[in-house]
């Protein structure tokens, strides 16, 4: 992933102050090993643009810094060293469409979430973000955010409004968003209040979006019902084309025959009235012979006087 990736963390500053006129010229400490690793790390990814081997030489400084710093290196020295160094090589598995193997990377060398950095976490938190996964950090910023000694830090509210925007907002946690809101101190009533806002118009914008959904689920079973008409009607006038077509491809004779029948039925046939029974007679004499000659194809009605 080259565009869009976290920058790249610069070299880390001098770690002696600057001499002032009244003091005496002393010797500059001499450079740890992984810090002359960091400037070699640095100098890969931004200049020679060889993002594998500033991660090998992330990875190699990150070990020598396991080993101990040396004693005459400021305890805070080591700190920032080791955050550049995953800053460094966070934008080098970014630029190598390694992004996924980001937060495991970090942690393996902070050991639990709750450790790491805040410019390394905002770092994680901005690159899963921007590549439409935060829910990978969810977990993550939770841990580090309940952690007394980080909520001490100055940078802790930033992160509180980071969560809220890009972790816990996207991912629909409105809830648990409004509880870190009003349990957090780090905001002032004014903070609290445009965060509470933006919560609630997250809620409305599910709600809205939700009543959406069913809308559309609605019309989609009503369409499955059209549809489902609409084929048996099909079906229906398919039966009906059939039928007609059948009984046009009929001989004239027999459907002539066919139709002389039902007339009779519909305009003589009156089976209650007693006078009705010579006729039935006939027209079942009549019928014997018209279904003789419909069952042979060669046979012939006889006409009588």
């Amino acid at each position: 992933m080259r565009s869009g990736a976290p920058s790249p963390a610069a070299p880390p500053r001098a770690l002696a102050g600057p001499l002032r006129s009244s003091e005496p010229a002393r010797a500059a400490p001499v450079r740890s090993a992984a810090a002359a690793l960091l400037e070699e790390a640095a100098d890969l990814l931004v200049v020679h643009r060889d993002f594998g081997a500033a991660l090998r030489t992330c990875e190699r400084a990150c070990r020598a810094l396991a080993c101990g710093a040396p004693a005459e290196e400021p305890a805070g020295a080591s700190l920032e060293v080791k955050c550049s160094l995953c800053v460094v090589g966070i934008q080098a598995l970014a630029e190598m469409n390694r992004w996924r193997e980001v937060l495991s990377w970090v942690l393996q060398y902070y050991q639990a979430p709750e450790k790491l950095p805040p410019k390394v976490l905002e770092l994680c938190v901005l690159l899963y973000s921007k590549m439409q996964e935060p829910a990978a950090m969810l977990e993550v910023v939770r841990a580090w955010l309940q952690d007394p000694d980080n909520q001490g830090l100055p940078e802790y509210r930033a992160l509180v409004e980071l969560h809220l925007q890009r972790v816990l907002l996207p991912l629909g946690c409105l809830s648990e968003a409004e509880e870190l809101v009003v349990d957090s101190v780090a905001f002032s009533d004014e903070q609290r209040l445009d965060a509470l806002q933006a919560i609630s118009t997250a809620r409305e914008q599910q709600k809205h979006e939700h009543s959406g959904s069913e809308e559309a689920q609605k019309l989609n079973q009503e369409g499955s019902s059209s549809h489902k008409f609409l084929s048996l009607l099909m079906s229906l006038r398919r039966l009906w084309d059939f039928v007609v077509s059948h009984f046009f491809s009929l001989p004239f004779k027999k459907s002539l025959v066919a139709a002389l029948i039902l007339c009779l039925l519909v305009a003589r046939f009156d089976p209650a009235s007693p006078s009705s029974l010579p006729f039935l007679y006939k027209l079942a004499h009549i019928f014997h012979r018209i279904r003789e000659a419909v069952s042979s194809p060669l046979g012939q009605l006889p006409i009588q006087n």
